[in-house]
């Protein structure tokens, strides 16, 4: 195996073209050598390479194609120096050396400061640096990803990206267990004033597990990395129909060996959301109107240290905790119309009041060595433990077409659900065959149970449904190795990984079911045992730095949440209610991608995806005109995607302006007339523009929109035009130590899902809107 692999890259290599070598020096004003400067390499005022004096004040680029650039060179002990602009051409280039001026004056009042792009688009991933976006003030991570490039969020609040579902969320490289509205919850706890960056990592390599076909959306949380001891504050207010505000502030010491950190974050908010639902099915005509309200109150909190044990060796312990309590309150009034004569037949109007507990906690303890030769060890083990708990009380009442009551039944659901999950993880990477080379594995460990109490509540108190309450065990062991290889060649990168996961899930449900006047213990459940291998690679072609191509390939998985197979009925309203599948078998995805970067800008991406047996969250029908909603699986999707981004700068104003289109087509056959033969093109445009004016350019202004097209998601359901625009404005105080921003989002007030559904005889429109329109 290792010699076909040292075959392999040893025939790419003669692809490869020689390209040029910079080499030159740095010295003080008596001409000796400079150690340890950062020497920069500049194309059109953008960083190409970045390199280090030796001790001879030496430094040298390789495999740098033509072009004209200019050398920069600094140290904390000088004043920069720049080197004239010149020319690479068909031969390397000597740089004249620089000399660095010893720096002078007190430098007490110097303030040096660095300013990462809003958007950066690499190789593998796009990163949304929130940090240094003002629309982001006052937002939650769910609105942050609603404006993201190449992100949806439906009205379920589900994640897609470039058409495909299968997301999977990572927290600070972790993987969170949550999903669908467990998962909406727990990101909106989540300020912007705790979030550091989102990456959107499109072709995860071998190390990443191989969980979410569509990729990983990574939210990287603040970690201050200054020496000292430091701190921040922060506070906001929004209002649009309701007030919310939010506060929080982090202290950190750092010295030579120790660094301890901390963080608390919290928020209070209550949201406004409108939904209506228009739905046919046989000879009725069902008209929904909610009004619903979301409040919620978090506390957010993270702790942690690292100890430097030597030079080499490191170990760490780190703690995060999510604590809320959100509460839905939903009115609705639903018209039921006999088709055949046009009128109302009677109404329907249903209160539902849910209150939850959304309370998580995980710890991390972590050892990491870097040794001589590219060694590098990381070890982590992680324990959480999330308790998630919802009463939900739902009344109903029957009126006749002239508003006379005819009937009412009120329902109470009591679920407390509890998920434990412990792993352990190694990733060792080394220099091998002229490139690195990664082991790794992981043992992960879930343990989830689910008690769900359905009560029928008469004027004589409440008596438990025996027939749909209903215990659920779910438990699932995943093992997982893998191999990863990349080497860089002169104008050839290559990576190559393979990773192992070997599954074993198990769910037991236990309830009663009424037999001719008596119950007796029913029980159901399945066991499931798997191993996928999961290939993939990634060649880029890096001759011209101007001209970069890359092709890449990977083959992913995605689990069915627990949620999604437990098998009990959670009631929404009298005619609509979730029901888990016990029979969803995960989806797999393989997909291809070609990407093409332009002068360092213009970054080109197209990908074509086969996804099998995909899930899909279908509106069925049961008991002839109630609807259900459970997850399937589709028989296939298949989707190709482009995706087009440019970032422009010109003197204090910038610009990213991203392109995401894609063609989806679904194909399944569920028998009895229930089949799906769909196929859309879909588009979204996101675009951000930031401009910093005044006498001490203290002050910016900011103004961001996207734009989605009419699209299909979940297999069946067909969306139509959703866009928006925020804009904003900061000003930094205090000489860069404080900022005030002020954000009006959603300024036209056009933010609002509406999509159609059709399945199984039944029709269902749907308009969603919330309240996005906040000045905060």
């Amino acid at each position: 195996m290792r010699i076909l692999l040292l075959l392999l890259l040893s025939s790419l290599t003669a692809f490869a073209a020689q390209a040029q070598q910079i080499t030159g020096t740095a010295s003080d004003a008596d001409g000796a050598p400079v150690k340890g400067a950062t020497v920069s390499l500049l194309k059109d005022s953008t960083v190409v390479k970045l390199a280090v004096t030796k001790e001879s004040g030496a430094y040298a680029f390789a495999g740098i194609g033509e072009g004209t650039y200019r050398v920069s060179v600094s140290h904390i002990s000088f004043a920069p120096a720049l080197s004239a602009p010149f020319t690479v051409a068909t031969a390397d280039v000597q740089v004249p050396a620089l000399q660095l001026p010893k720096a002078s004056g007190d430098l007490k009042g110097v303030t040096v400061t660095a300013r990462k792009p809003i958007v950066e688009v690499k190789a593998d991933k796009t990163i949304l640096n929130v940090e240094g976006t003002i629309n982001a003030a006052g937002s939650d991570a769910l609105d942050l990803l609603r404006k993201s490039p190449g992100v949806l969020v439906d009205k379920d609040e589900n994640l897609s990206l470039s058409g495909k579902n299968g997301v999977q969320v990572y927290i600070d490289g972790r993987p969170s267990p949550l999903s669908g509205q467990d998962l909406a919850t727990y990101l909106k706890t989540l300020q912007s004033s705790q979030i550091e960056s989102i990456e959107i990592i499109t072709n995860p390599s071998a190390r990443y597990e191989a969980a979410g076909n569509a990729g990983i959306i990574n939210i990287r949380l603040k970690k201050n990395k200054a020496f000292g001891t430091n701190g921040s504050v922060t506070a906001g207010y929004n209002i649009g129909t309701y007030g919310k505000y939010n506060a929080g502030f982090s202290l950190n010491h750092r010295n030579k060996n120790i660094n301890l950190y901390g963080n608390y974050n919290f928020n209070d908010s209550k949201n406004k959301i409108e939904q209506a639902i228009y739905r046919s099915v046989l000879d009725s005509l069902f008209d929904q109107n909610s009004d619903m309200t979301f409040s919620n109150s978090s506390h957010n909190f993270k702790a942690g240290a690292d100890y430097t044990i030597n030079k080499k060796s490191s170990i760490g312990a780190l703690i995060n905790g999510s604590f809320s309590a959100p509460v839905m309150s939903n009115s609705s009034r639903t018209g039921i119309v006999y088709q055949p004569t046009g009128l109302l037949h009677r109404t329907l109007v249903a209160a539902n009041k849910a209150e939850m507990k959304r309370n998580n906690t995980t710890l991390n303890l972590n050892y990491n060595y870097t040794g001589t030769e590219g060694k590098t060890l990381a070890l982590n083990a992680d324990y959480g433990y999330y308790n998630l708990s919802t009463e939900q009380y739902q009344p109903n009442t029957y009126y006749d077409a002239a508003g006379n009551k005819l009937s009412s039944i009120a329902y109470q659901m009591i679920a407390p659900t509890s998920i434990h999950i412990s792993s352990l993880k190694g990733d060792w990477e080394q220099e091998f065959a002229k490139g690195k080379l990664g082991l790794g594995g992981k043992v992960a460990y879930i343990d989830a149970a689910n008690d769900f109490q359905r009560y029928n509540v008469g004027s004589a108190g409440k008596e438990l449904d025996r027939d749909r309450s209903n215990k659920f065990a779910y438990t699932e062991n995943i093992n997982a190795a893998y191999v990863n290889y990349n080497r860089a060649f002169k104008g050839l990168m290559v990576q190559a990984g393979l990773r192992m996961e070997n599954t074993v899930s198990e769910g037991e449900s236990n309830g009663e079911k009424n037999t001719g006047g008596s119950y007796s213990k029913t029980n159901s459940g399945f066991r499931k045992s798997y191993t996928d291998f999961f290939p993939s690679a990634a060649i880029t072609f890096n001759k011209n730095p101007k001209k970069q191509w890359s092709l890449t390939y990977s083959r992913r998985i995605d689990r069915p949440a627990y949620q999604d197979l437990n098998p009990f009925e959670f009631k929404l309203d009298e005619y609509t209610f979730q029901k888990g599948n016990t029979e969803l078998r995960p989806q797999y995805t393989n997909s291809i991608g070609l990407s093409h970067t332009y002068n360092y800008k213009l970054n080109a991406r197209l990908n074509y995806s086969h996804v099998k047996d995909m899930f899909t969250q279908l509106l069925d029908t049961a008991e002839k005109s109630k609807t259900f909603i459970s997850k399937q699986n589709l028989a296939i999707q298949n989707i190709a995607s482009l995706n087009l981004s440019y970032p422009f700068q010109y003197k204090s104003f910038t610009s990213f302006v991203n392109l995401n289109s894609f063609y989806s087509k679904y194909n399944a056959d569920f028998g009895a007339g229930r089949e799906i033969d769909l196929d859309g093109f879909g588009l979204n445009i996101y675009a951000q523009n930031s401009m910093k004016f005044g006498k001490t350019k203290s002050w910016t202004a900011e103004l961001t929109a996207f734009y989605n097209a009419p699209s299909l998601h979940q297999g069946s359901l067909q969306s139509k035009t959703m866009w928006s625009a925020d804009m904003g404005m900061q000003k930094t105080l205090m000489q860069g130590k404080g900022t005030v921003k002020a954000t009006f989002s959603d300024v036209f007030n056009t933010l609002q899902f509406r999509g159609t559904s059709r399945f199984a005889g039944q029709t269902s429109r749907i308009t969603s809107r919330w309240e996005s329109q906040q000045f905060k």
